[in-house]
């Protein structure tokens, strides 16, 4: 895949768009989530951890974690394939027409950056080319997003409340919105891999089912 299919559309219909986010205990799960990354990953990911405000090495973290490089988005950053993007501290990180946009908005779930914005950005944006993710955490940030990435037809994943460090974020998710897929971590790469290459996996969900 190359910049054009990213900026013009995606006539494979595979999944290229890859949103994700996470909170108290997140940030362990998410560097095993892109530790199985291949280095052809045909995709563009996108990260929100709740951290605190100041400087942050997360990006550096997961480039020493995945064969993919992970970089601090910027304002206006032409979004590539094979590149993870990560929300800056005190900044709320969105997608539009190609470009990341990095806003200093008002709080919501109580976080700057908030998962929400991103993905309700990527959904409307995006639409069936949306992948998004929600890993461990507290309260409820993520589920409004995972909504809207439904509501325009992409794949909504979370993290299996049983394995996660913190489950309320991925419970509440699970209560208010239709989930695709509940995997533990370790399942969560093959499963984008398909994803990626325009194939829809079916598996059993051995606890839930979403409502």
């Amino acid at each position: 895949m190359n910049r054009r299919d990213i900026l013009l559309g995606n006539p494979l219909n595979r999944r290229d768009i890859i949103v994700i986010g996470a909170s108290a205990g997140g940030a362990t799960a998410l560097i095993q989530l892109v530790s199985q990354f291949p280095p052809d990953l045909r995709a563009s990911v996108f990260v929100v951890v709740h951290l605190p405000t100041g400087p942050s090495n997360l990006s550096e973290i997961l480039s020493r974690s995945c064969p993919l490089p992970a970089i601090e988005a910027v304002q206006g950053q032409l979004i590539e394939p094979g590149t993870i993007y990560v929300a800056p501290p005190d900044r709320h990180l969105l997608i539009e027409n190609g470009r990341n946009l990095v806003w200093n908005g008002p709080k919501e779930s109580r976080h700057r950056p908030a998962i929400n914005p991103l993905f309700r950005s990527a959904a409307a944006g995006y639409g069936e080319r949306v992948v998004g993710i929600v890993l461990s955490g507290i309260l409820e940030d993520g589920t409004t997003g995972l909504w809207w990435i439904h509501r325009y037809g992409g794949i909504t994943v979370v993290q299996d409340p049983f394995e996660a460090e913190f489950d309320q974020m991925p419970q509440t998710a699970l209560k208010h919105v239709q989930i695709d897929y509940v995997l533990g971590v370790s399942k969560m790469g093959p499963l984008l891999v398909d994803l990626t290459n325009g194939r829809r996996p079916v598996m059993k969900l051995d606890r839930f089912t979403g409502t």
